[in-house]
């Protein structure tokens, strides 16, 4: 069944999730460490999994596969779930792919590196209106995709 799953835990675009999944009548699991509200539809599940590093994230990919879609900003996560065959997007509306995610994966250990090292003391940049919008566009075309090819 196509499901999108959500690590829900500091997501900012689980609203604009729900709506595309509502749309197209997808399965949603909204998975965290804390009680998510989700919208009272059928087939939306929220996923309270005990406290601990990565706990969340083992859930999801365990349960992900062809056909589903994980919304993340974890990169470790996104690689394991692409191992699983699903798609992945993060939350600004970049897709990580088979092809991508080595380079997101030496990009997140140099950034370690550098914040470990003093070098690099900020975050990433806030979310903004485009963001969302690209990443409201994007989830709508892996949507529409992954039906295409279970067709």
């Amino acid at each position: 069944m196509k499901t999108i799953y959500i690590d829900a835990d500091a997501c900012p675009v689980k609203d604009e999730t729900y709506k595309v999944a509502k749309r197209y009548r997808w399965r949603l699991f909204a998975v965290a460490n804390q009680p998510i509200n989700t919208p009272s539809f059928p087939g939306f599940f929220s996923i309270m999994v005990s406290q601990g590093a990565d706990v969340a994230d083992d859930y999801i990919a365990d349960k992900c596969g062809p056909g589903d879609i994980v919304i993340t900003a974890d990169i470790p996560l996104a690689a394991r779930c692409l191992d699983e065959g699903a798609r992945v997007l993060g939350i600004k509306g970049k897709e990580f792919t088979p092809s991508s995610i080595g380079d997101a994966l030496a990009g997140r250990e140099l950034s370690q590196h550098l914040r470990e090292s003093g070098v690099m003391t900020g975050g990433p940049a806030p979310m903004g209106q485009r963001d969302r919008s690209r990443f409201l566009s994007k989830l709508d075309e892996l949507v529409n995709a992954v039906q295409r090819n279970a067709e």
